[in-house]
């Protein structure tokens, strides 16, 4: 400030010659002593106060600004609560807790961390950074699970007493927010109690930066205590100002004028005093002189104080030199120099920095238009919002105890008691989970599924399962669930669908099971008299059809003139050629193929008839095997639209499911608790008191189907659901538990546990009513059918050809050996070509080519 002084009062463009002075009262970081420091200040008559650096104390001075109307402008006061509308006179050169806040959040989002530690002064500026800081994390869905107060003095004993039982906490984030501490007692105190390892994760806010940046050389043996902590430091852009400033600052501590390292505050302190000289000097060009009113303020006693109220000054036109100040605007040292509507700096962002090897090392850079990122702020352009920006990123960051990979942030508790997880006591399907009557084990499929993903969580987690039922009657999944949102369980272990409603309030891990609902009924095994069609589709069996009729002409054709087999009266050649197609299918056909084009096509047509034949068979034995529904129902809609009783399971989502979103009156559901009781429904029908068909999850009706041979499942699960284990919300366990889970399933051990549970009599399969799924169709075979209809196709174009040229030599020969007749007209003689063509492929090929071999001869004709 001192510098900036200097550099006004040498400056002949700013306040024209006026002598800015410099009033310096030590508040000894104290309110009481800054208050009367100010106060005393304030009797001389003062057109701006600078400072203070304590939040606690700008709170103090502000309200006696607004009583003297005197603008006070703070470079090192980051409380957010020091708004502009209860202190219209306060102004903020440095940022407000609440950006760097923002950026913390965002840094601890960016990480995915949900739980945090917060470590503070207990004063105005630590409490209310940390309420931001809560807020914040609030809007990502994280949060601070422990607040850890400390005093201004951070006494040794009090920092390790509190140190020492937060390692009980699970969260093992912590996030520091305190005054500038040269010693560093916290993170040296963290040291000692090896807390400075792996398992953990510190952040620190821009106080830490400050503090480093002020050490002289000799204090750099403090950072081996800081390695892997991450900090904020306010950024400031590079530019020629700053270097020429940082310059002039070494060259005063080399000689010995100034004694401390540079930090950003110094830098906004600098700018400060120039804003303020700026403003009073416009303020001078308008009002020409700077005046002061004494106050009508008095206090009885006052005098003992030293201070007289009555003498201190109030500004004349103070409310438009705080006007003139809201306008300031150019660039500083330490950047642009512009307030906001609340009168705080405009952000220029952070710098993120992390300490390794005793090493300051800085990872990337965060502002509120781009979020994080590896270039400075100022060369980004403006974007709406950062949490859409897809560019995310910062360079490796080095965390305690040396390591690079993200740490899991998040352990049990060293003294917790065990986690207490809730499982369903179950009566009917006891293979999914429940306990056993005499030993009271708890076991089952979704036990073994959670204790083997356990073991690929890489922490101890202590835990203790309780019993929810009574063991006659399954429970009710939908309390069951609330009970863990109402923190009487930890987590529920078992067969829990994964439904909209229980999302609101819980967090589910990974699924490890697929569900969803699907209605039983009555089947039988009687096939229909034509059953034996349902192979095919009708396109199929079209083509088909229509293959036997192109082959049966076709090989008429290749062969009628050279194979006595396929000549004769025109209605045994129409027999011959259809019974011919038709035998291939046997392969009993008399006839034989002698042309070399007719063979072609033939072994085309002779494999894919086998291809075919043999699909068929394959499909009609499926199909036989399959159960035809007995029942009118064909699926939900269906069952829905009649009037009679659905069963469902006792204690299921079904129920509320088809009540709330299916709209089905509660007095047509009827609620069964075994298996037995639904074989029973099921039998008796509605007619005798029954059910006409049963909604339940699919591994429930899997594992029921598995001893049932009368009921099978109609049409297609009609809702997509799953299974998975609930966890109170934002619990960390849930994200590892899913990790696990997925690396279970990709292991096969997932589909192991399966088979142990329910595939030691062969797995229970869908057994679906429509036997559709088995039926072939052209889509399957059309590259075959099209092979075949080439090869035909190109035998008949081969054939057509030779027998035209074959007729235009016998046309030439026919000439040379009968006179020429008389001439006909055009359409008679094309009609003739015509007959005459279809005579000759009539003929026999044996007598053409004779003729063709014989010497010319007037009198030769052919037979």
């Amino acid at each position: 400030m001192q510098m900036a002084v200097s550099d006004v009062n040498a400056d002949p463009r700013v306040l024209k010659g006026t002598k800015l002075k410099l009033i310096i009262e030590d508040a000894n970081c104290s309110v009481f002593v800054g208050s009367i420091g100010a106060f005393r200040a304030l009797e001389q008559g003062i057109a701006a106060i600078i400072g203070p650096q304590s939040s606690s104390i700008a709170h103090t001075i502000s309200q006696v600004a607004n009583g003297l109307q005197v603008p006070l402008v703070s470079y090192a006061a980051t409380d957010p609560t020091l708004s502009s509308l209860q202190y219209p006179y306060f102004f903020r050169t440095t940022q407000s807790d609440s950006e760097q806040m923002a950026a913390m959040a965002e840094l601890i989002d960016f990480y995915e961390w949900k739980d945090v530690i917060a470590i503070f002064v207990d004063e105005d500026y630590g409490r209310n950074g940390i309420f931001a800081l809560g807020d914040e994390l609030e809007r990502r869905r994280l949060r601070i699970t422990h607040k850890l107060a400390l005093s201004i003095q951070l006494d040794l004993d009090e920092i390790t007493q509190m140190l020492n039982e937060s390692k009980v906490y699970g969260p093992r984030v912590y996030v520091v927010h305190v005054n500038p501490d040269p010693r560093l007692r916290i993170f040296s105190i963290a040291q000692k109690l090896q807390m400075m390892t792996s398992d953990y994760v510190w952040f620190a806010t821009d106080w830490l930066s400050a503090t480093l940046d002020s050490f002289s050389p000799v204090n750099q043996t403090y950072l081996s205590i800081l390695q892997g902590v991450v900090g904020l430091r306010p950024h400031i852009p590079d530019s020629v100002q700053k270097r020429n400033f940082v310059s002039r600052w070494k060259k005063m501590q080399q000689e010995g004028l100034a004694i401390t390292g540079l930090n950003v505050y110094g830098f906004y302190a600098y700018d400060t005093i120039w804003a303020v000289a700026r403003s009073i000097d416009k303020f001078v060009e308008v009002y020409k002189n700077v005046t002061f009113s004494f106050s009508n303020y008095t206090l009885p006693h006052s005098e003992a104080a030293g201070i007289q109220f009555d003498k201190l000054k109030v500004l004349a036109g103070g409310s438009d030199l705080a006007y003139i100040l809201s306008q300031s605007n150019f660039t500083g040292v330490g950047g642009q120099v512009q307030f906001n509507s609340e009168r705080n700096i405009i952000s220029s962002g952070y710098d993120v920095m992390n300490i390794n090897q005793k090493a300051i090392t800085r990872v990337g850079y965060w502002s509120k238009s781009s979020g994080f990122s590896v270039a400075p702020p100022e060369i980004h352009t403006k974007k709406e919002n950062s949490s859409f920006n897809q560019d995310q990123k910062l360079n490796n960051i080095t965390w305690p105890g040396g390591q690079t990979g993200r740490p899991r942030g998040w352990v049990i508790a060293d003294n917790a008691r065990p986690l207490k997880i809730g499982v369903p006591k179950r009566a009917s399907f006891v293979e999914f989970v429940t306990e056993l009557p005499k030993t009271h084990e708890i076991q089952g499929y979704c036990i073994d599924v959670f204790k083997k993903a356990l073991e690929f969580i890489p922490y101890a987690v202590p835990y203790e399962f309780e019993p929810f039922g009574n063991g006659r009657l399954n429970p009710n999944y939908d309390d069951l669930v609330k009970a863990v949102a109402e923190e009487v369980y930890d987590a529920v272990i078992g067969d829990i669908a994964i439904v909209t409603n229980r999302t609101k309030f819980v967090d589910f891990s990974q699924p490890f099971a697929t569900s969803g609902l699907v209605v039983v009924a009555p089947i039988d095994n009687e096939s229909s008299a034509w059953v034996f069609i349902k192979p095919f589709s009708t396109e199929m069996w079209c083509a088909t059809a229509a293959s036997f009729m192109m082959i049966a002409v076709v090989i008429w054709i290749l062969e009628h003139r050279v194979n006595d087999d396929f000549r004769g009266p025109p209605k045994k050649q129409v027999v011959t050629m259809f019974m011919f197609s038709l035998s291939t299918l046997f392969k009993t056909n008399q006839e034989r193929t002698v042309s070399t084009l007719g063979r072609m096509v033939m072994i085309v047509w002779l494999f894919l008839l086998m291809v075919i034949t043999a699909s068929y068979t394959a499909s009609l034995t499926s199909i036989l095997t399959v159960e035809q529904l007995s029942s009118p129902i064909t699926g939900i809609d269906s069952l829905i639209a009649s009037n009679w009783p659905i069963g469902y399971q006792v204690g299921s989502f079904a129920y509320s499911y088809m009540t709330e979103s299916l709209y089905v009156p509660g007095s047509r559901l009827v609620a069964l608790g075994s298996p037995e009781e639904y074989a029973s429904a099921l039998q008796r029908g509605p007619s005798a008191g029954g059910v006409a068909a049963i909604v339940d999850e699919l591994p429930y009706v899997d594992l029921f189907l598995s001893t049932q041979t009368d009921f099978g499942i109609i049409g297609q699960p009609f809702t997509k659901s799953s299974w998975g284990f609930a966890f109170s919300r934002d619990s960390p366990l849930a994200v590892d538990m899913s990790t696990a889970i997925l690396k279970l399933s990709e292991s096969g051990q997932l589909q192991k546990i399966r088979e142990h549970w329910f595939c030691k009599m062969g797995c229970p399969g869908e057994r679906i009513s429509k036997s559709q799924s088995n039926q072939l169709h052209m889509i399957s075979f059309w590259g075959l059918y099209l092979s075949c209809g080439v090869v035909t196709l190109a035998a008949f174009v081969a054939y057509v050809l030779r027998t035209i040229c074959q007729f235009v030599r016998y046309k030439r020969r026919q000439k040379d050996l009968t006179p020429p007749s008389s001439s006909l007209p055009p359409g008679s003689r094309c009609s003739q070509v015509v007959y005459n063509f279809f005579d000759f492929i009539d003929k026999k090929e044996e007598a053409i080519k004779k003729m063709f071999t014989q010497p010319n001869n007037p009198q030769q004709r052919l037979s």
